[in-house]
């Protein structure tokens, strides 16, 4: 566990929820044993399974430590980031991390995340920097994963082996220089729309290995428009920058 600090270096996980209630009040607290300048930020769509509510039994538990966002309806992963992102700047948080709520990604490795910001602007947390680290994926999930990757890579230029991850950290600098109402994909395309808008700011990027575990509770949210919207996304992107539009 990092030491206690306060101040500067306030940390905020900003987790998107959709019927995650199988996975909600045992994610919270080995998150926030992490380390004592870890917040939490749950932005729910109106999970019809009751997510919410189990946050909110949560927070007595850990006071000025969870924050809850409830929004109207399913509005997608994307935007469910970006009001995150918002509301992390407003609050004054010095760095802002995205992590899924199904334990497929490994909250123990969240002070290593802490520790690498130090030094770059952006960290990811990749499958792929040291071969292929993913456990319990179907074999089209994973060749679906990787090629996407690839195919980000080999479009935008972008110098990242795992474009499509969702475990990361920014500095507060990063997400203050990127125009947040701008960002309008969702899914895999929002991870690389944003690595990609940093990477073209001159921010610094790092990747650290992680194994990423399928999901242990729930249902997976991917669908064939996401690999869509992120098939058409890269060249979107691309194409923006070309002509300095981003």
């Amino acid at each position: 566990m990092i030491s206690p600090q306060r101040g500067p270096g306030r940390a905020l996980i900003v987790m998107p929820t959709y019927n995650e209630a199988e996975n909600i009040s045992r994610i919270i607290p080995e998150v926030l044993q992490q380390a004592s300048t870890l917040d939490m930020l749950i932005v729910d769509d109106n999970s019809p399974d009751g997510t919410a509510r189990l946050v909110r039994e949560l927070q007595p538990r850990f006071p000025e430590r969870i924050h809850l966002l409830e929004r109207a309806r399913k509005e997608g992963l994307g935007r469910a980031y970006v009001a995150g992102f918002k509301y992390a700047l407003a609050q004054g948080y010095d760095y802002i991390m995205e992590m899924d709520a199904d334990f497929s990604h490994n909250p123990a490795v969240l002070p290593q995340f802490l520790e690498a910001t130090k030094d770059v602007d952006l960290v990811l947390g990749s499958r792929y920097v040291n071969g292929v680290n993913v456990i319990n994926w179907p074999l089209k999930r994973l060749l679906l994963s990787y090629g996407a990757s690839y195919y980000t890579r080999f479009i935008t230029g972008l110098p990242i082996k795992d474009p499509t991850g969702g475990f990361k950290c920014f500095r507060r600098r990063v997400l203050e220089a990127l125009d947040l109402d701008k960002i309008h994909s969702n899914g895999y395309s929002f991870q690389i729309e944003m690595s990609f808008r940093a990477w073209k700011k001159g921010f610094r990027i790092k990747e650290i290995p992680i194994v990423f575990t399928e999901r242990v509770g729930g249902k997976s949210k991917m669908s064939s428009q996401i690999v869509r919207e992120a098939v058409w996304m890269v060249w979107k992107l691309k194409l923006q920058s070309l002509f300095g539009r981003l």
